[in-house]
């Protein structure tokens, strides 16, 4: 997340081979397209030491133009085909298609996966990426066939100002922005000092999947706008936005922000919640 854009009162308040395979224990695929499957941290917490493992072979960070970034997008990647996902690299993004569903209908689901040169960028935003990721792979580990189409995103260059995010709708016309019925943005998703859950909502019933679930956990939320992140070029499009994000912490855009800094039970939680979330608008 690019540090201008957020409020300062947010301040309180994810072996190669495995990852490949995917590991997301889930229902048989009967079942699993009725009720959304559970992750725990052991299906979610590889992603982001395997991102912190490429921060390490480049200098310590993730940043985009580097080739921490560039094999980021490929790590990521290879689990997504491995999976059965139609994935194109799109200058700075990778999207992920899931075959099937109303393409008229698409549901967006996207986290930024560049870092800062500072650090490695695990919290911001592997945790994120990490999320994205794990809901991927579990919607193709259920087999889900869902009536919207499903389309995952890893942005670049957010930090930036979000340059991925909005070269991506620039290069649709205006008929396929109407397609996208609405988009799931998720940012710093592994530290939750302050207790609380901040969810982009605006009254269209986009965010009501993530409310739901987050009070079956007792988790507590507040309503943020969607500035701040990717959420924002989709709103800027007129497109449903929801998402959500668990605050900053004393490791943000610092050397320190390792995969050490991520706090795995909230880390599974969050990818939870976007499993229930996508399961629920799919």
């Amino acid at each position: 997340m690019p540090r201008m854009s957020i409020p300062r009162v947010l301040l309180t308040v994810a072996a190669a081979g495995a990852l490949v395979a995917g590991t997301v224990a889930v229902a048989s695929a009967g079942e699993a397209n009725k009720e959304p499957p559970t992750v725990t941290a052991s299906d979610v917490m590889p992603y982001l030491h395997m991102l912190q493992q490429i921060a390490d072979r480049n200098g310590g960070n993730r940043a985009d133009g580097t080739p921490g970034y560039r094999q980021s997008v490929e790590a990521v990647k290879q689990v997504l085909d491995a999976n059965g996902f139609h994935t194109r690299v799109q200058g700075v993004n990778l999207i992920a298609d899931w075959p099937g569903g109303d393409e008229k209908r698409t549901l967006m689901v996207g986290a930024h996966l560049d870092g800062v040169p500072e650090g490695p960028g695990i919290n911001d935003n592997g945790s994120g990426s990490a999320v994205v990721l794990a809901t991927a792979v579990a919607v193709a580990r259920s087999h889900l066939k869902p009536k919207r189409h499903l389309r995952f995103a890893w942005w670049g260059a957010e930090e930036k100002g979000l340059v991925g995010s909005k070269a991506y709708l620039d290069r649709l016309s205006p008929v396929q922005i109407k397609h996208i019925a609405a988009y799931l943005n998720v940012d710093m998703a592994g530290i939750n000092d302050a207790g609380s859950y901040m969810v982009i909502d605006f009254e269209d019933g986009t965010a009501q999947p993530i409310y739901d679930y987050l009070k079956t956990q007792n988790r507590n939320t507040i309503d943020i706008p969607a500035g701040g992140s990717d959420g924002q070029s989709f709103r800027d499009r007129g497109i449903p936005v929801s998402g959500f994000n668990t605050g900053l912490d004393d490791c943000y855009h610092r050397a320190c922000d390792r995969v050490e800094n991520i706090k795995p039970d909230v880390e599974t939680l969050s990818a939870n919640t976007m499993i229930h979330a996508v399961w629920g608008l799919a």
